[in-house]
């Protein structure tokens, strides 16, 4: 099993910044590949990042591409997200999940679609205020 937990959510204004951190425990040599998702009031988690632990490769959506990036400490437990330029639509609950590669989820290949993702944390809330 793997446990994350989040830490970094907070308020903040319209054009400022905010560092999520993620830190997996527990069964971390699963992990394939970390991701975060945020999920606002009345609609459907949305995949944001995706860093593949071993290669440090990344993937982002078009909603954050140039405003967040992800990253991951040198132990590889532990991924940050780097959000700037941050909009009243950022807000959300923001989630870490990471994946463990299997054929059923097609050896975590679509970095964005959340079946694919095993384990989640607790989530923590970002509100940007106008």
């Amino acid at each position: 099993q793997v446990e994350l937990v989040e830490s970094g959510g907070g308020s903040v204004q319209a054009g400022g910044s905010l560092r999520l951190s993620c830190t997996a425990s527990g069964d971390t040599y699963l992990i394939t590949s970390m991701a975060w998702f945020r999920q606002a009031p009345g609609k459907e988690r949305e995949g944001l990042a995706r860093i593949y632990t071993e290669s440090s490769l990344t993937n982002y959506a078009d909603s954050v591409k140039g405003r967040f990036t992800i990253s991951q400490g040198n132990d590889k437990n532990t991924v940050y997200l780097q959000m700037g330029s941050l909009k009243p639509e950022d807000t959300a609950v923001y989630y870490c999940t990471a994946c463990w590669a299997r054929p059923e989820n097609s050896w975590c290949s679509d970095a964005f679609t959340d079946k694919v993702y095993n384990y989640w944390g607790q989530g923590t809330q970002v509100t940007v205020s106008s």
